[in-house]
């Protein structure tokens, strides 16, 4: 899904078509061949069977889906990258109830999917936030204790 715009749900399903493919692509999007513990970056680790990592400083089991949205959810990876195609792509906002039945979802669940997504989006969101500039962090009032009034004399001024 990383640089590629598919066209379709039929041509993520065709370059997906099981866990196992969706989870060695997020292990490439992710470590990009250089495994790393999200317990401890500096561990050694350890490859197990099933795509599964150990940490040897903490001994803690690991995958790439470990300290993502797609952590601890019983939803497939499969569908996971198919609701966030939609939902990334769809201009007005699609309803849960909507994408739940694209995908054979509970409302519940399809509800759950779209939060997670959209936490994700806000959060990269915040990262192109611009710097302010001089002016803007000038104009910027600091207040400090001694500007500030005691109580009793703050409720004087809210009664006049």
């Amino acid at each position: 899904m990383h640089n590629t715009d598919f066209e379709s749900k039929d041509a993520i399903l065709k370059a997906f078509p099981d866990e196992d493919s969706c989870l060695n692509h997020l292990e490439k999007l992710r470590w990009d061949g250089f495994v790393t513990s999200p317990f401890d970056p500096l561990s050694k680790v350890y490859a197990c069977s099933g795509n599964k990592y150990r940490c040897r400083k903490s001994g803690k089991y690991f995958n790439a889906k470990t300290g993502t949205i797609f952590y601890n959810s019983k939803i497939p990876l499969q569908t996971w990258f198919l609701a966030i195609w939609i939902v990334t792509r769809r201009k007005p906002k699609i309803t849960s109830v909507a994408l739940g039945k694209e995908l054979n979802l509970t409302q519940k669940s399809a509800w759950y999917v779209m939060q997670r997504i959209r936490f994700l989006n806000a959060a990269d969101a915040e990262t192109f936030v611009k710097e302010p500039t001089a002016e803007e962090i000038a104009a910027i009032e600091v207040i400090t204790d001694q500007d500030k009034l005691p109580m009793s004399q703050w409720l004087e001024l809210l009664k006049k």
